[in-house]
């Protein structure tokens, strides 16, 4: 049973990536397209658009291959998935103090529109992922 209930949280937190992936994906190629059919190229949107398309695809490349390969977890296996989120936390944290700074520095540094909608992009990413990471913990609970 232990296994069982593990393997379905560990399911559910790479459906959750690869669900907010696709969702990123969509949204950034629609962005982009809107601005392309309306001929404005506004800096901030598109370099918006351009970072959650493109995490998108990578939590996509990333999320897919680890549903295929999830098997019933063993103790070790579950460790490592515990400690894997964990460290996936604090590289999500890392990603948002990245995209708060790239948006701070645009601005501060030239009002450079691009860098700000780069930095926003990442930075909201970087806290969806958080949110993912902080359900899946939730879930594995302090047994681990």
């Amino acid at each position: 049973m232990w296994s069982d209930t593990f393997l379905a949280i560990e399911r559910a937190h790479f459906v959750r990536v690869a669900v907010w992936g696709a969702a990123c994906i969509l949204v950034g190629t629609l962005l982009l397209a809107l601005t392309a059919v309306r001929g404005a190229r506004p800096p901030l949107v598109r370099a918006f658009a351009v970072q959650t398309a493109v995490w998108g695809v990578v939590e996509v490349a990333l999320a897919l291959p680890a549903l295929r390969l999830l098997r019933p977890p063993d103790y070790a296996a579950a460790a490592r998935f515990d400690h894997f989120i964990w460290w996936s936390l604090g590289i999500d944290l890392g990603a948002i103090a990245v995209g708060a700074t790239l948006a701070l520095a645009g601005w501060r540094l030239g009002r450079r529109l691009a860098p700000v909608g780069a930095g926003i992009g990442i930075a909201v990413h970087g806290v969806a992922l958080v949110a993912l990471d902080l359900v899946a913990i939730a879930q594995i609970g302090p047994s681990m």
